[in-house]
């Protein structure tokens, strides 16, 4: 692993390939979400930088005037119940699970990435005990 690949993890960030190999983990959990007549919103968040060359540093057609940076971060897949956050679904950036975080509970539950069926489960679970 490079050392920019180090950095980039250490701060949450992944690269083009393994975000897009989550985001088509987290659409299975999402279609059956919606099934269920469950609301959830897939989210991506990209932090853009521009940075300029040094004032008097020669510009031209060899070297641009301006540097850009994108860092891209996991997108993460939010439940919606009553018009609040009623859960959050990531996947793990190493183990490739699903991490879930229910409104109700305070720990992440780990869910394997091939049952997506069961992070269905744990979130209309814990809608049901929310309404008794």
């Amino acid at each position: 692993m490079t050392r920019r690949a180090v950095r980039a993890e250490s701060r949450g960030m992944v690269d083009e390939a393994t975000m897009a190999r989550h985001d088509r983990a987290l659409a299975v959990v999402q279609r059956l979400l919606i099934e269920r007549g469950i609301r959830a919103h897939r989210h991506h968040t990209i932090n853009l930088g521009i940075f300029t060359t040094r004032p008097g540093a020669p510009s031209g057609p060899g070297r641009p005037g301006f540097r850009s940076r994108t860092d891209r971060h996991p997108p993460e897949l939010t439940v919606i119940a009553q018009g609040r956050r009623a859960a959050t679904v990531t996947i793990g950036p190493r183990s490739g699970c699903y991490l879930v975080s229910v409104r109700s509970g305070l720990n992440l539950h780990a869910v394997r990435r091939e049952q997506p069926h069961m992070v269905v489960e744990l979130i209309v679970t814990d809608r049901l005990g929310e309404r008794s």
